[in-house]
């Protein structure tokens, strides 16, 4: 089982997924798709495109497919979608996309209210999803959302959250992904759920979704480090949040993640600056502020001229 922080950390951007799909403003689908073609340029190894799910659940993300189609992409870079079920999941496959991410939530209160199903006939769809993807190119990843608690229910055992891991290995899914799906989680617990899940797949892909909801995103993020964890979904500017969770607020920064690393000497291959360039653009796009602070604060080797009156007397 590896174990202590790794050398290397992947970012996977979703601000045009997670990000937009609870902000009330409807982003034109020209700025969607320059937004993503920046983003290609700055490093990520992953950028959650968009979800092909119903214009009617999440408008934000009615122009799925027009989305899909227009971006530039790179081979350096993983283009995924989140798909709600087979529909989307066929979707997606037309527009060729090199991941799908399904998702279900371990806690059966927030599936329902999620997914209007429960946990295992959402498992049981994704037997269809695999089987239509079949023979493509597209890795199948599985998010697990509240892994680390639900906003109806509360803490999930962490067993149930692994033997959820398993079924979805068992049904064919490649990858798997521990979502924090409204920031419950804490540095402690990511520690020990990540470290077991370690234990247990120590071959698997695996990673962690982080949202800032009560200020502990990146707290949390240095916990799975040390746990042996170098995958992390983050949202650009901090934007974010799930429609269907009481009280749900942004994910973790992107730039604030990079930064951290960078800090820390954990190597990204993102380019910082291009990061929070773009990062300060998204107040003009969206209309409102945007959570992230070393985008507004810049970064810690940042320096300042000497105040004028120390100066005048040197």
């Amino acid at each position: 089982m590896r174990t202590g922080v790794p050398p290397r950390a992947f970012i996977q951007e979703v601000v045009t997924r997670d990000g937009l799909q609870i902000e009330p403003r409807f982003l034109p689908t020209e700025d969607k798709v320059a937004l993503i073609d920046a983003l290609s340029q700055t490093g990520v190894a992953k950028i959650e495109v968009t979800s092909f799910v119903s214009p009617r659940a999440v408008p934000n993300l009615a122009d799925a497919r027009e989305v899909a189609r227009a971006i530039r992409r790179r081979p350096d870079v993983t283009y995924v979608a989140l798909v709600p079920n087979l529909r989307g999941a066929e979707a997606a496959l037309e527009a060729d996309m090199d991941e799908l991410n399904l998702v279900l939530s371990v806690s059966e209160t927030h599936n329902l209210a999620n997914m209007r199903m429960t946990p295992q006939d959402s498992l049981e769809g994704f037997r269809a999803i695999v089987a239509a993807a079949a023979g493509t190119r597209a890795a199948l990843n599985g998010s697990i959302a509240t892994a680390f608690g639900c906003p109806f229910e509360g803490a999930q055992p962490a067993e149930k959250v692994l033997d959820l891991a398993e079924a979805y290995l068992a049904v064919g899914l490649h990858s798997v992904t521990l979502a924090d799906t409204t920031g419950m989680a804490n540095p402690r617990q990511v520690f020990a759920l990540v470290s077991a899940f370690r234990a247990r797949f120590d071959d698997v892909k695996l990673t962690l979704h982080f949202h800032n909801t009560r200020g502990m995103g990146l707290a949390n993020v240095l916990a799975a480090l040390e746990a042996g964890a170098d995958r992390f979904d983050a949202s650009l500017g901090g934007i974010g949040g799930c429609p269907f969770a009481p009280g749900a607020t942004g994910n973790i920064s992107t730039e604030d993640l990079v930064h951290m690393l960078e800090a820390m000497g954990v190597e990204t291959g993102v380019d910082l600056p291009a990061l929070l360039a773009l990062a300060r653009s998204l107040p003009a796009l969206l209309g409102h502020d945007i959570p992230g602070q070393v985008a507004k604060a810049g970064r810690s080797g940042d320096l300042h001229p000497v105040p004028a009156h120390l100066r005048a007397a040197q």
